[in-house]
Formats: C-alpha cells, sequence, structure tokens
C-alpha cells in the first residue's frame, strides 16, 4: 500500500492539524498569550475552510474504505461555517471565570465531534462509519455535560449518553446481520450484493435507527427536548444544526450507494417518519413555554423536512437536502444566537419571559424574527426557497400526498413561530428583558446569520451550483 495516498485526505490532515495547534497552545501558552487563544482558534479554522473549500476530482484510497466525492466539500464547508458561528457565539461563555480554564477542552472536543462528522460522510466501508459516529457521538456527550456543576446539564448528559449507546449498539448489530448476509462491509460490493431478503431488510432497520436518533426523527425524539434544554445553549445549537446536517447528508448516501435495492422498503418508512415526525412535532411545539424545548421540537419538524427530500433519492434530492441545511444552519443559529445572549445575561429562556423584547432590544427581536419567519417558510427568506426545493425533489417522484401533508403542517408551524414573534413585538410587559449588551464575535455571527437568511436564497447561483455537484454523488 502507498501511504502517500492518505495525503488526499486534505481536510480530515487539516483539521487535525488545527486540533493539535490548539491542544499544544493550551497547555504550554503563558497567561498573556492564552488571552488570544479564542481569536488565534477562530482565525485557524476561518483558514481551514477557506483552504479546503474547493471541491476536487473523486477518488478512493485504502481499499475504497474512503471515498471522497465533490459534493463531501461542500457538505463539509457548510459544517466547518456552522461550527465557525457556533464557536463565535460561545465567546461570551468561554470568558466566564468559571469556564475560562476550560477553553481548549471546549474547543477540542467540538473539533474532534467534527473530524468523525468527516470520517461518517467520507465513509466508504460501515467499519469507516461505526469510527467516525463514534468519534462524533462520545465527544458531543461529554459537551452535553459540559457544565458539570449544573444538575440539568449533567442529567441531559446522562440521557445523551444512554441512548446514544443503545442506538449505537442496535446499529452495531444491524451492520453484523448485514456482514454476515454480505461477507463485506464495503458499500461499493455491498450495493449489488443486497438484493432485498427478509435477513437484509431486517439489517437495514436495525442499522438505521442510529441515524434516525442522530437526526431526533419521531418516535427516536424522546431524548432531544430534554438534552436541549439542559445542554449549554451554545452546545444545543451545535447539536441540532452540524450534527444534524451530517447525520442527514450521510443517510441519503447510504440509501442511495448501499441500499438502492430496497428502495421499496426503505421509501415506505421514511414516509411514515416524515409524516408523524413534522405533525407529533409541531402539535408538541404549540405547548411548549420554555424557548429551548420549543426550538427542540422545531428542530425535530424540519427533520421531517428533510426526509422530503431524502425520499425522492434523485440528484434533485441530494441538492435540496444540502441547500436545505445550508438555510437550516443560518436560520437555526440565528435563533440559537438571540437565545444564548439573552440567556447569559439574564437568566430568562420562557416564552412569556420575552414579552415586550422589541421595546428593551429591537435588534435582538428583528433577527429572531427573521430567523423564525425563515424557518418557517415565509418568502422572500431563504426558508422558503429550502422548503420548495425539497417539495418540489419529492413531488418529482410522484409523492404528492406527502407534500400535501408537508403543507398543511407549514401552517401549523407558522402558527407556532407567531407565537414568539407575537410576544416580544405585541405583548405588553411591565417589566420587560433590559437592554443586553453582546460582545463583537456574537454580533458579527448574528450580521452572518442574517445575511445568509437574507441573501442565500436570493441568490439562484448557490443552489444551481450546488446542484451541479450532486450529479456527482
Amino acid at each position: 500500500m502507498d501511504y502517500s495516498s492518505f495525503l488526499q485526505m486534505r481536510e480530515e490532515f487539516s483539521l487535525l492539524a488545527v486540533m493539535v495547534f490548539l491542544l499544544i497552545y493550551d497547555i504550554f501558552a503563558g497567561e498573556k498569550a492564552l488571552k488570544y487563544f479564542q481569536p488565534v482558534a477562530l482565525v485557524l479554522l476561518v483558514a481551514h475552510t477557506a483552504l479546503n473549500c474547493v471541491p476536487r476530482d473523486a477518488f478512493h484510497i485504502a481499499g475504497g474504505m474512503f471515498q471522497y466525492t465533490p459534493m463531501q466539500t461542500v457538505v463539509k464547508s457548510i459544517l466547518n461555517v456552522g461550527t465557525i458561528i457556533v464557536l463565535m457565539q460561545a465567546h461570551k461563555f468561554l470568558n466566564e471565570d468559571a469556564n475560562r480554564i476550560k477553553r481548549g477542552e471546549f474547543y477540542f472536543l467540538t473539533l474532534s465531534t467534527l473530524l468523525g462528522m468527516y470520517f461518517m460522510i467520507s465513509s466508504g466501508n460501515f467499519l469507516m462509519f461505526f469510527i467516525g459516529l463514534e468519534t462524533a457521538s462520545i465527544p458531543m456527550a461529554t459537551l452535553v455535560a459540559f457544565d458539570k456543576y449544573n444538575r440539568k446539564s449533567a442529567e441531559a448528559g446522562a440521557k445523551y449518553i444512554l441512548s446514544a449507546v443503545f442506538a449505537s449498539s442496535i446499529s452495531v448489530f444491524g451492520m453484523s446481520l448485514i456482514y454476515g448476509s454480505t461477507g463485506t462491509l464495503y458499500f461499493t460490493d455491498l450495493a449489488t450484493l443486497i438484493t432485498g431478503t427478509p435477513l437484509q431488510i431486517m439489517a437495514f432497520v436495525f442499522f438505521s435507527v442510529g441515524l434516525f436518533f442522530k437526526i431526533s426523527l419521531v418516535p427516536f425524539h424522546l431524548w432531544t427536548p430534554d438534552v436541549y434544554e439542559g445542554s449549554q445553549t451554545n452546545i444545543t445549537s451545535y447539536l441540532s444544526v452540524i450534527s444534524k446536517g451530517a447525520a442527514v447528508f450521510v443517510l441519503f448516501t447510504l440509501l442511495i450507494k448501499v441500499f438502492a435495492n430496497l428502495v421499496a422498503q426503505w421509501q415506505p418508512i421514511l414516509y411514515g417518519l416524515a409524516v408523524i415526525s413534522i405533525t407529533v412535532a409541531n402539535v408538541f411545539a404549540i405547548r411548549q413555554q420554555n424557548l429551548k424545548r420549543f426550538l427542540a421540537f422545531s428542530s425535530i419538524s424540519q427533520a421531517g423536512y428533510i426526509l422530503l427530500a431524502i425520499i425522492s433519492g434523485s440528484a434533485m434530492g441530494m441538492a435540496s437536502l444540502v441547500y436545505y441545511v445550508l438555510v437550516y444552519m443560518f436560520s437555526n443559529l440565528a435563533a440559537f444566537g438571540v437565545l444564548s445572549v439573552i440567556e447569559e445575561r439574564t437568566g430568562k429562556v420562557r416564552m412569556d419571559d420575552y414579552n415586550g423584547l422589541y421595546q428593551t432590544n429591537p435588534r435582538l427581536s428583528f433577527v429572531m424574527m427573521l430567523a423564525l419567519f425563515s424557518l418557517a417558510g415565509i418568502p422572500p427568506f431563504a426558508g422558503f426557497f429550502s422548503k420548495f426545493f425539497v417539495f418540489s425533489a419529492a413531488a418529482a417522484q410522484g409523492y404528492y400526498v406527502l407534500v400535501f401533508i408537508a403543507l398543511l403542517n407549514t401552517i401549523i408551524s407558522l402558527y407556532y413561530y407567531l407565537l414568539v414573534i407575537k410576544a416580544m413585538f405585541l405583548n405588553k410587559s411591565e417589566n420587560p428583558i433590559e437592554t443586553v449588551k453582546s460582545d463583537f464575535p456574537l454580533k458579527l455571527s448574528l450580521v452572518v446569520c442574517t445575511l445568509g437568511i437574507l441573501v442565500v436564497g436570493i441568490i439562484s447561483s448557490i443552489y444551481s451550483q450546488i446542484a451541479l455537484f450532486s450529479f456527482g454523488m
């Protein structure tokens, strides 16, 4: 084997170099140098993203265990941008006296999960996929319980790791059945060896549970509201956007590369999951008063909409999925950014706490309004175009009833998103949240998210370029 071929894994090695540098910096730098730890880390991540944002020709190494397609660069770049935004929003949290000594750990754990997602996305073998899955999941559990002196954070960490272990064990059992029925774990070989025997169908069901858990599809969603509520808000936003974005892309890739011969089996499964995920999440979101739980059910609903792109199993579906993740990233991180700055300064996260927010914090209220309008799919914001494309992908394959059900649920989602907007702009409060001052990194992150919400939907070349790469998926 020519080990120099591993140098083609430039995204992975580049991220690993950033992680090692930051680890050494954190250990050996003096007190004065550590004041610049976060700016240095963000600059390195921006450079890493810029150096690895240009897609290359497709290739595979290690006998096909690592497979690269140009679309993977697009997805990894989206995850990189989302991670940078999350870390910018966590700047104030990590500068607090209690957390200052843990900045290095926070960055290392966060980037470790991102590296695991890289391996998941580029895997060409179930063994590589599982290594990436666990590399992403184990540090994520540590991040969920990062605020170890907070009882809710510790509880959320315990719930997440127990649920993740259970889901992973079921997935591993499904992989063992796949190997037992075919004699291989390589995706390219499995595409022809999976013929739809009862054992292989059962193996697919068991395996897919792990990804359904990470995506938070109903009925694998029960951990989501509790974990989102208990985690520190910036970690919650990372979990809801970056982790979910990687998982949906991997699910789509596996369905068309490995389980294409089981399309008659997995399309009805995804059909049912899409309907119940969107409907159940929308109904439960209406009942929420805690905004972190509210956004948890919102993310479950958004995952259901993403399934409309996956169920199409087409190049159009792949393009609409990646575009949806891009728009969802800007919209959700904008909402969580506003939520995090208010929670950190005031400790308030309930919806009635936001009554009259516009009186004291008009800019934050405006950003939150744009984010919720985009998540609801109201034109001309980017969320409207992302929903339009996923609906079009499903309709192109004849799923008109599914699209109709999704459209009805969009009306329900509009109602509960408007509840938050009503609280901020229309409801009166004698004691509204005081004027909140945010630091420069958070302001910059909200500006980036706002521009994404307003611009990504208007510039049609963004979707066209993604669609061009989707044909090489």
